[in-house]
Formats: C-alpha cells, sequence, structure tokens
C-alpha cells in the first residue's frame, strides 16, 4: 500500500514517458509539447469558479469581464513560471521546497498543500453532485456518494498512460466549451454589451467584492504543483537548445489551454448577465437557481439548455478530480518522498471530501450547499501565497536556474501579481472571518481565528525573506555542460541465488535461460509459482485442489530438468495474491536477484491483472530482470 520512495522523478510512472526530443521539427514537434497546460487549464473551470462568474454576472452584467481577463493574464504568468521550474530544473514545487527548507517548515507546507487539494476535491465533489441532481433528479446526497466511483475511472486513465489521460481530459474540457458555445448561441448577448466589460471600472463596492472573489477563485495553488511535474512527462534534449524549445512550446500550450479557461469563464458571465442581469434577476448565486431559471427565460425552445449546463457541470467537476489526484501524489512524494497506491490516494482524498458534505446535507440541508462552496474557495485562498512566494524565488535563483532564471522586470511583474493576489485572498478569508467576530459569543473560534492568522503571518514572512537568511549550499539540478569524468573501477556484481517467477505459459523457457544467463550457471536457481485457484485463495498452504497439485508437479518437474542440465535448484509454491508471495518468498529465502516476465498487458488488462512488477519492484531491494514476452 505505501513505500519510502527513493528516486527524484516527479510522477515516476509517466516520467519522461513522451520522447520529444526525436519528433521531426514542425507542427508534429510543437504538438508532442501539448498536453500537460490542458490538465492544468480545468483547475480554472472547476465548479469552485461558477459561483463567483454567476454571481459577478447576475449582478454587475459584463462588467467584470475585464477582471475575468486580468486574472487570466496573472494564471498565464504564474503558470509559465511553474512549467520554467520543471524543465529547466528537473523539479517540481513539492520537490524544490524539500530541497531548500528545514522539516518542519515543508512538514508545515505538505499540510497546507494537502489540505488545498482536499478543499478543491470537496468543490468538485459537489459540483458533480449537484450536476447529476440536476440531469437526474437524484437527492444530493446520492450524488455526492456516487462519485466515490471515479476511483475506478482515474485508475484506467493512469493505466492508459499521460498522453491517453490527456485527450480524456480535452474531451471533458471540450463537452464544457461547446455546451456553453451553444448557451451562448441560444442566448444572443448584444457583442457590444460584451465589449463594453473588458473597460476596467467598478459599480460600487459590492462590485470589488465579486472581483476579488473572481480573482482569488481564479489561481489554485495545487495546479502550481501539477503544471511543474507534468512539463516533466516530455523526455527533452538536456541542452541549452531543447530547454529553449520547451520552454518556447509550453509557453505556447499554456496559453492556448489558458485561454480556453476564461473563454468558458467569459461564457458562463455572459450568459449570466445576459438571461439573469438584462431580466432584472440580480441575486442569482446559487447553480441550482441558474439551472432552474435558464429554462423559463431562454423560451419554449431552449430545454437544451439546461440539460448542457448540468452536463458541462458534471465534466468540470470531473475533469478537475483527475488532476487533482495527480497534484495530491507530486505533493506527497516530493514532500515526504512516500507512495502509495494510487487507488488508495484516490479513494482517501475523494473521502476527504465527500465526509464533510454528507454531513452537512444530512444534518443542515441542501440548502447549506452553496456555503460549503464558498468554504472550500476561502481555505484555497489561504493556501496560495505559500506555493507562489516559493516558486518565484526558486525561478529568480541564477545559481540554480542559470541563463533560464527569470528576468528583473518578469521579477517585479510577478511580486506585484503575489502582492494582488495575497492581499485579495486575505481580505475574502478577512471577511469571511468578521461575521464571527461581530458576534459577542463565539469566544473559542474567535482564539482559534486569531492563533491559526499568527501562525499564518508567521509563515508567510519566512518563506518571503528565507534566502536572505538561508546559507544551504544550492545545487544547479540541470547541468548544461556536466564535467565528464573517467569511470571508476567497475564491480561485477555475481548472484549466488536468482528468483524466477514463473506463470506456467509457453514463455517458462525464455525465463528460465535468461536467468541461467545471469547466473553463469554457478548460482541456485529459485522457481516461484504463486496458485490463484478458488481454494488456494481460500484455504492457503492448506489447499490441496488438482490445480495446486498440477502446479506442484510441474515446478518439480523444471527442477529435475534444471538438475539433469548440472544446475542448483529448488522450488516454491505461493498462494493467494501473487506480488505479495513473490515479495515474501524471496525476502524469506534472501535471494540477490529477481527475474520475472512482463507481458505487456496495457489498460484494463494490467489493471485486472494486478500490476505485479510495479508491485513488486516497489517492495524489493534487489535487482530485478524484467523480459518483455
Amino acid at each position: 500500500m505505501m513505500n519510502r520512495i527513493k528516486g527524484e522523478a516527479s510522477l515516476s510512472d509517466v516520467h519522461e514517458s513522451v520522447d520529444v526530443s526525436r519528433k521531426k521539427i514542425g507542427w508534429k514537434q510543437a504538438f508532442a509539447f501539448f498536453g500537460p497546460a490542458y490538465l492544468v487549464s480545468v483547475g480554472y473551470m472547476d465548479p469552485g469558479n461558477w459561483a463567483t462568474d454567476l454571481a459577478g454576472g447576475s449582478q454587475f452584467g459584463y462588467s467584470l469581464l475585464w477582471v475575468l481577463l486580468m486574472s487570466n493574464l496573472m494564471a498565464l504568468l504564474l503558470q509559465g513560471l511553474s512549467a520554467r521550474l520543471g524543465i529547466v530544473r528537473g523539479r517540481d514545487l513539492a520537490q524544490a521546497n524539500r530541497e531548500a527548507y528545514s522539516r518542519p517548515v515543508n512538514f508545515m507546507l505538505y499540510v497546507l498543500a494537502e489540505i488545498a487539494i482536499a478543499a478543491c476535491d470537496l468543490a468538485e465533489v459537489l459540483g458533480m453532485a449537484i450536476g447529476i441532481q440536476l440531469l437526474t433528479g437524484l437527492p444530493l446526497i446520492w450524488g455526492v456518494a456516487i462519485t466515490v466511483l471515479d476511483t475506478v475511472l482515474l485508475l484506467l486513465l493512469q493505466q492508459l498512460g499521460i498522453r491517453k489521460m490527456e485527450a480524456f481530459i480535452i474531451g471533458l474540457i471540450a463537452i464544457i466549451g461547446l455546451s456553453f458555445l451553444t448557451e451562448i448561441i441560444i442566448a444572443s448577448p448584444s457583442p457590444a454589451a460584451v465589449a463594453s466589460g473588458f473597460i476596467p471600472r467598478f459599480a460600487n463596492e459590492n462590485a470589488l467584492y465579486i472581483a476579488i472573489g473572481i480573482i482569488g477563485a481564479t489561481v489554485m495553488p495545487h495546479n502550481l504543483y501539477l503544471h511543474s511535474a507534468l512539463v516533466q512527462t516530455r523526455k527533452i534534449a538536456k541542452t541549452r537548445e531543447g530547454i529553449k524549445q520547451a520552454l518556447k512550446f509550453n509557453f505556447i500550450d499554456s496559453t492556448i489551454a489558458l485561454n480556453l479557461a476564461f473563454l468558458v469563464n467569459a461564457a458562463i458571465l455572459i450568459l449570466a448577465a445576459k438571461v439573469f442581469f438584462e431580466s432584472g434577476l440580480t441575486n442569482v448565486v446559487e447553480i441550482k437557481d441558474a439551472h432552474r431559471l435558464l429554462d423559463q427565460l431562454l423560451g419554449k425552445n431552449s430545454k437544451v439548455a439546461p440539460v448542457l449546463f448540468a452536463l458541462a457541470l458534471i465534466a468540470a467537476g470531473q475533469s478537475s478530480t483527475v488532476t487533482g489526484t495527480l497534484a495530491g501524489q507530486i505533493v506527497m512524494e516530493g514532500y515526504l518522498r512516500l507512495r502509495i497506491n494510487p487507488w488508495m490516494r484516490r479513494l482517501l482524498t475523494r473521502l476527504l471530501a465527500i465526509v464533510p458534505a454528507i454531513l452537512v446535507i444530512a444534518i443542515a440541508g441542501e440548502h447549506e450547499v452553496d456555503s460549503l462552496l464558498v468554504l472550500s474557495q476561502v481555505i484555497l485562498s489561504m493556501q496560495l501565497g505559500f506555493a507562489i512566494i516559493p516558486l518565484i524565488h526558486f525561478v529568480s535563483d541564477k545559481k540554480t536556474m542559470g541563463e533560464f532564471a527569470i528576468k528583473p522586470y518578469v521579477q517585479f511583474i510577478a511580486w506585484i501579481v503575489t502582492a494582488i493576489l495575497v492581499y485579495l485572498n486575505i481580505r475574502m478569508v478577512l471577511n469571511e472571518a468578521g461575521d464571527v467576530f461581530a458576534n459577542s459569543g463565539n469566544i473559542g473560534w474567535k482564539v482559534l481565528i486569531i492563533a491559526g492568522g499568527a501562525a499564518f503571518m508567521g509563515l508567510l514572512l519566512y518563506i518571503i525573506f528565507h534566502p536572505l537568511f538561508s546559507k544551504k549550499t544550492k545545487t544547479t539540478s540541470i547541468q548544461m555542460h556536466p564535467q565528464v569524468e573517467s569511470l571508476q573501477k567497475l564491480a561485477i556484481p555475481t548472484y549466488k541465488k536468482i528468483a524466477v517467477a514463473l506463470d506456467f505459459g509457453k514463455h517458462d523457457d525464455t525465463l528460465l535461460a535468461h536467468a541461467i544467463g545471469q547466473g553463469q550457471g554457478n548460482a541456485e536457481y529459485l522457481l516461484i509459482h504463486v496458485v490463484e485457484s478458488a481454494s488456494a485463495r481460500l484455504l492457503g498452504k492448506e489447499s490441496d485442489d488438482y490445480e495446486t497439485q498440477h502446479d506442484e508437479a510441474r515446478l518439480q518437474l523444471y527442477v529435475q530438468q534444471l538438475h539433469e542440465q548440472g544446475l542448483t535448484a529448488t522450488s516454491q509454491l505461493g498462494f493467494r495474491n501473487r506480488a505479495g508471495e513473490i515479495i515474501r518468498i524471496i525476502n524469506e529465502a534472501r535471494a540477490d536477484m529477481l527475474v520475472i516476465g512482463a507481458h505487456r498487458h496495457s489498460g484494463l488488462k494490467d489493471w485486472l491483472y494486478g500490476e505485479t512488477i510495479n508491485s513488486v519492484r516497489h517492495e524489493l531491494k534487489i535487482p530485478i530482470l524484467v523480459v518483455n514476452l
């Protein structure tokens, strides 16, 4: 279930799995880079953003479109910095933090990042549940419970590879985009009125508050972790030219993807402005109200609009939940160097979101769901500075980034953007906390808020000024021209006991031949087979069914044939769990090498057959020879 990782690769299962260094020059090479930013972009159109877009459009018409555009430009800058860190240093943001800060600080940053991911997942659970309810009429609490099933979907996507996952996410983005495009066509807003929304202005103080919500809900902290890791799924040439090319194509990828996210958010605001604001309904802030009123206000021929609205909501929640899980994996592996099985990681993250959602719905009722959505956005807002500030420090450092450190004018703009975002997010949090202090009671909550606020500001100031007093030696993660040294005297290993995992297929002789080649005929060979019959799964070693007897006889036949060739061989049967038994037998026998076959299953087959090799290689410390069969 859980193991400590030793490698430095971010998202090691798909690290450098897309080789772009050998692609031909032209559109094929550019296309090979495209993908990571689309996974990131879904965080900018998740259900948590819908409430602020609906509120802005219904209350102030088109006048806050310029705020959406400004927040999109901020996001483009920050995501570009995140991608730069991953491409140049070969580190994701969590790994870079682990190298830069002390263990206690890293632990606090890890906890904050996990809280942010859980809060984000809460918004996605609620969004999907509302979408399911609007589409099918199911009670909201059942919709929340159904969202746990996407754990299986994520497992299948991970087995298909990063390119298939990217294609799936792009498909969901297409559903969202086409849904709102159709609704905009049905609503037919005035182009002149839409264009006027890009003139910077605030109608009143309340418009400023909505603008703060729009900006504060735009940049997600987990997206900065995610982007710095996803760009490393591309295998690039570690040369000056190769890195410059990767930076250029990833900038294009980010520009296209984030502009698509901007268009979706703008479409939601424009739809709310046209349908609600122009009809005099200026208090539509709940997603369910928007869905209900679309049917009433767009006319008799608009039955399709509410359905498209619900479908887009489900697609937004589902796409965001996939990327949120990836971000959780990056954060855990980067900070703690700890890996747990993907299905367990997904299940834990989803339960952290489902449990509070179910409790709130069961105790307070469905009308409190939108308050829970607001709470999730406030929690996300509090974490943002702890991701942005270290990121700017890292990409500004010439010692680790070399010539790819950002220019002083970019640093200036990045710090201005950070100051604006942190200020707006702190202001949003203070506004929410103000309701608590307005009451004469709630002493416990007041003390907790004051203590939490002091710790929050202390940690924020620490990471801002950390480079000024840090004496920790920094090393460049990627050297442009590493010094070539002669190889040291090589110690050629010899193996005394080689384990061979057999599945009694037509390739057993191939596996045994490779094992004999490794042992040079001088090693002892341990032949292993795991019985997986119903009886063996139930009774284990006590099983004596036909399959167990037959498998034991076949192992003995192999041992006898090896003895006839002058080789030393023994055998042992395992029962029930294939990977677990292989690991147990090898550890007990103290074998110093394993030879195992790979049948190159993919997708559903790989999931059904259990990913034995991955499970085994994470647990064993001995060399493993994987033979493609």
